[in-house]
This record gives C-alpha cells, structure tokens and sequence, in this order.
C-alpha cells in the first residue's frame, strides 16, 4: 500500500512541474491526435483541468470517444497518463482558472461563452525520472557502454490511479 502511495506523490510531484501538455484524442476517423494544452493546476490529485474553446477539435473528439492521454516531457523527466476527459459546464471554475495569460486565447474574458473547462481525469500513469538531467542521461550510458552493463535511465514505475 506504501509504494502505490510513494508512487501516486511520485506522479504528482513530477507533474506539478510541468506547465505544458500533450493532450491526446481519438479523432472521429480513428486516429490518435496531440493537442498542446497548458495545465490550469499545478497541484495533481487524480484531475487535471484545461480551459479551452469548446469549439476545438479536442472537444469535438471527446464527444465521440472520451479516453484520452496525456503527455508531459522535460530533459529529465517523462510522465504519460491515461484516462478520460469532458467538457464541463462549471462557470465558477473558469473564473478559479482563469489568469491573464489565458485572455490570449480568449481576450472578450471568463464570461466568453465559447470558454469552456476540460476535466481530464487520470486512471493510470507512466513515468520515467532522470535526476540530473542531461549530463546524468550521457554518464550513464557511456558508462554502460564502458563496461557492457545494461543502460540504467533512471527510474520507471507504471501507477494505478483509481
């Protein structure tokens, strides 16, 4: 029960690094689709939250079929989450999210009726940690190359999240 503990504060402790995210859909004809989504929240607790336009093919996808992936990627760092994701209606939570970066996208405001909340929420996660980053990653695998050793990436866990 521990380790599925240390693992889940692994997942979000990874995760509220990232700003950031590949968002993956089924598209209607069957395809895998990535959209660059930035994270609302920075505290991960099993949901992670986008406001987007509820226009955009990510939430046109989602009607269709509502699993979905995310992806998040750094020099050292890789975490990959799988689970399902809707448009919610939730005016209040908008305004929670909302920052003035987000009136790039958006400049007429919260009250935009095209503004819309996107809830993904994890069901399982993949991560890989390389501390130290790059020069980390090259001393280990010269290292393995040196001495014939299989190459040690760091550490790998695979999370059940529900």
């Amino acid at each position: 029960m521990t380790d599925t503990i240390d693992e889940r504060k692994k997942v979000a402790e990874l995760i509220k690094d990232f700003r950031f995210a590949m968002f993956v859909t089924r598209h209607t004809d069957g395809k895998l689709v990535a959209h660059p989504l930035t994270v609302q929240e920075a505290d991960f607790d099993g949901d992670l939250w986008f406001l987007v336009s509820k226009r955009s093919a990510p939430v046109a996808d989602l009607a269709a079929d509502s699993e979905a992936n995310v992806s998040f990627s750094s020099s050292d760092s890789w975490v990959s989450l799988s689970g399902t994701a809707r448009l919610v209606e939730d005016r209040q939570k908008i305004e929670e999210l909302w920052n003035p970066v987000v009136e790039a996208w958006f400049p007429d405001g919260p009250d935009d009726p095209f503004v819309g909340v996107l809830k993904f929420t994890a069901e399982s996660a993949e991560y890989w940690d390389s501390p130290g980053g790059k020069i980390a990653t090259a001393f280990s695998f010269v290292k393995s190359k040196l001495t014939g050793e299989q190459y040690d990436g760091g550490e790998n866990a695979k999370v059940d999240l529900t």
